[in-house]
C-alpha cells in the first residue's frame, strides 16, 4: 500500500485532514479498510486530506506512538483533537461521525 494524494484544494479556505492508518500487511481487512477509507475521503473530503498507511509489520515500533491496540486503525491526526476509529471502515456513517464529518443521530 502507498500514501494517496488529495485532489487539488478547492479556493475555499477548509480543514485539512491528516489521516493515518495502521495495517498488517496487506490482508484482506487491511485492504477493505483503505478502499473504504478512500471512498469516503474522496465522497465527503475532495482535496482536503492526506492519507498516511502505517504497515506494522514492517515497522512495529510505530504503534506505540499512536498507541494501537488493535488493527486496522485509523488515526486522525488533524484537526485535532486525535480520534481513532477501530475496524475495516465499512460502516459509512460511524466513520463520518468518528471523523466529526457528521453529527451523531440521538436514538429516542
Amino acid at each position: 500500500m502507498e500514501k494517496s494524494k488529495p485532489r487539488t484544494p478547492s479556493r475555499r479556505t477548509k480543514k485539512t485532514y491528516e489521516l493515518r492508518l495502521y495495517v498488517a500487511g496487506q490482508t484482506p481487512k487491511s485492504l477493505t479498510a483503505f478502499a473504504n477509507l478512500k471512498k469516503i475521503c474522496e465522497a465527503h473530503l475532495a482535496g482536503q486530506y492526506h492519507i498516511e498507511i502505517v504497515d506494522l509489520l514492517k515497522h512495529p515500533q510505530l504503534a506505540s506512538g499512536d498507541q494501537i491496540l488493535a488493527i486496522p486503525t485509523l488515526v486522525r491526526k488533524l484537526p485535532e483533537p486525535i480520534k481513532k476509529i477501530i475496524g475495516d471502515l465499512s460502516n459509512t456513517e460511524r466513520v463520518l461521525v468518528g471523523l466529526d464529518l457528521r453529527e451523531q443521530k440521538q436514538v429516542e
